[in-house]
C-alpha cells in the first residue's frame, strides 16, 4: 500500500528557486564589482611601484618616472584610463640621497570600473601610493 504525503510537495523546488535566485544573483554581481575594484586599485599601485623605482636613483627625471608609469598603465590595459600621477617632492632629479620620494597614481572609477550593480560610486578615487627612499652615488 502506498502512502501519499498529505502535502504536496509539488512546485516547491521552483518556489525555493525563485526566492534564492534573486540573493545568489546580487551576491555574484557584488563580487564582481568589489573584485574588479581590488584588481584596478593593484593595478595602479604596481604601477606607482614602477614610477617610484624609476625615481630613487641618481640622476632621474620625472620623464623617466611618467615613461615607467605610462608603460605599466599600457601593460595592464589602462594607458586609456585618465590617470593622474602625483611627484612628491615635485622634482624628482632635485632630491638629495635619503629624501622620501612618494609617487601616487590615482584615476576615477566611473572612467574604469565595472559597475553591474553600481555599488562603488562612479566619482569614487581609486588611488595606490608607494614610498621609496632616494639612492646615493
Amino acid at each position: 500500500m502506498i502512502r501519499r504525503h498529505p502535502l504536496s510537495r509539488k512546485g516547491m523546488a521552483v518556489l525555493e528557486t525563485a526566492l534564492v535566485l534573486p540573493l545568489l544573483l546580487l551576491l555574484s554581481f557584488g563580487l564582481v564589482e568589489y573584485g574588479h575594484y581590488f584588481y584596478v586599485k593593484h593595478t595602479l599601485q604596481g604601477a606607482a611601484r614602477e614610477g617610484v623605482r624609476a625615481a630613487v636613483p641618481q640622476n632621474t627625471t620625472n620623464a623617466d618616472v611618467a615613461a615607467a608609469i605610462s608603460r605599466a598603465m599600457n601593460a595592464a590595459g589602462m594607458g586609456g584610463s585618465g590617470y593622474k600621477v602625483t611627484y612628491s617632492p615635485a622634482d624628482v632629479a632635485s632630491a638629495t640621497e635619503g629624501t622620501q620620494m612618494t609617487i601616487a597614481v590615482e584615476c576615477i572609477w566611473g572612467t574604469v570600473g565595472l559597475r553591474p550593480m553600481k555599488l562603488i560610486p562612479s566619482a569614487k578615487k581609486v588611488v595606490g601610493t608607494v614610498v621609496m627612499r632616494k639612492e646615493g652615488t
